[in-house]
């Protein structure tokens, strides 16, 4: 009986043990605004600050702004109040003054918010999907890329646009690449928790 209470215990242990949680190999995705899981090893930083550190190159508007070209606004409209253009003729959009997103809606697969670009002459019904792709990658720590939809369009007060909806999936410092037709815009924010 002596040898039953040792080996009954000692056998439940191992089987235990042995069934154990493994680390995830599956897809790996934010698990929450500070933490990430990459390749089942979890990551977790300090919580970030509302405003963006002095070590994130924050895109902010420059001495020289720039102007879009007519028929374009020389300035965003009244109702975006706190946002400038950014980039040249050929490829340009519209950010904020503080070089932040914040309150943006958060999903599963991240913190979303649209981007709009603009370029001379597009024109929304000659291309209603336009061959803009958008990429991006946190500068400040170890995170996924963001995900981008495929280009669509939009008109409103500031004219006909290409729209491209992100998905970031953690807050930090991230830089945003926007491509047509050879035509490069980088430009960098701060993703607010």
């Amino acid at each position: 009986m002596s040898n039953i209470r040792f080996w009954l215990p000692l056998s439940v242990f191992l089987l235990l043990n042995a069934c154990g949680a493994q680390p995830s190999l599956g897809k790996p995705k934010a698990t929450a605004p500070q933490e990430l899981v990459l390749q089942g090893a979890t990551t977790v930083s300090t919580p970030l600050p509302k405003d963006p550190p002095a070590s994130c190159p924050i895109t902010l508007p420059s001495d020289v702004p720039f102007t879009p070209p007519t028929p374009y606004p020389a300035k965003p409209p009244s109702a975006y109040v706190g946002e400038f253009w950014y980039g040249t003729p050929e490829l340009w959009t519209m950010l904020s003054e503080d070089g932040t997103w914040d309150s943006l809606p958060l999903t599963s697969d991240g913190y979303t918010q649209k981007v709009f670009w603009w370029r001379q002459g597009y024109d929304m019904s000659a291309e209603p999907n336009p061959n803009l792709s958008v990429i991006g990658k946190r500068l400040d720590a170890p995170a996924l890329p963001l995900l981008a939809s495929s280009a669509t369009n939009a008109r409103a007060d500031f004219g006909e646009a290409m729209l491209v909806g992100v998905e970031i999936p953690t807050p930090g410092c991230w830089e945003i690449t926007g491509e047509y037709n050879g035509y490069e815009l980088s430009f960098v924010v701060w993703i607010a928790p």
